[in-house]
């Protein structure tokens, strides 16, 4: 008999074939939904703004750090891979390994704020705040973006609490954190290619 705390075939709460639901809950979906069209508000508001003001969004937008946007984008792409990599793992009842690829992704989600915070620190301390109006699009767009970064590893956090304990398992809950967390990703390669590529 396979003791409880190892990975086992997959219990009939896993589902290893899907059923042609959404994955997740439709709290979750509502939930990301909601941030897709916050943000997307946003986004046009920014792209009005940078029309009437063109020449000097384009001369701010040159300071930024094209090459710690792209480290970034690159971490959260590879959180997203571990993200789905730990889906199918729950799913076939590895939950060890599913633990393992939830705290790969947070790992991943913790190297992108210290990314983050040093480019803060770099734009400030060169005198680019949210006194000139490229960049209190780009402090309030990113800042936003970062509190949703700490929201998804304690999502991910919480998944994690209930993979180790055996009466707890459930791939909905995994699931959950990791369309939350895929969000979260979608969200930053759109403000990487409005905020740092567009011109």
């Amino acid at each position: 008999m396979t003791a409880p705390g190892r990975d086992a075939p997959a219990p009939p709460r896993v589902r290893p074939v899907r059923d042609g639901r959404l994955p997740g809950d439709v709290h979750m979906w509502v939930m990301v939904l909601g941030d897709l069209f916050f943000f997307g508000c946003y986004f046009v508001t920014y792209m009005v703004f940078r029309a009437l003001s063109d020449e000097d969004f384009s001369a701010a937008q040159r300071h930024l750090h094209t090459g710690i946007g792209v480290a970034n984008t690159v971490v959260l792409l590879t959180s997203s891979l571990f993200a789905a990599l730990a889906v199918i793992a729950v799913r076939r009842g590895a939950f060890g390994n599913a633990q393992r690829l939830l705290l790969a992704t947070a790992a991943c989600g913790a190297v992108f704020a210290l990314l983050k915070a040093y480019e803060w620190h770099s734009e400030i301390t060169g005198g680019h705040t949210v006194a000139d109006e490229f960049f209190s699009f780009y402090y309030v767009l990113t800042g936003v973006h970062l509190v949703h970064v700490a929201l998804g590893m304690l999502i991910l956090g919480v998944a994690v609490r209930e993979l180790r304990d055996p009466g707890k398992r459930r791939a909905e809950v995994v699931e959950q954190s990791v369309v939350f967390w895929h969000m979260v990703d979608l969200l930053w390669v759109v403000i990487f290619a409005v905020l740092y590529l567009m011109r």
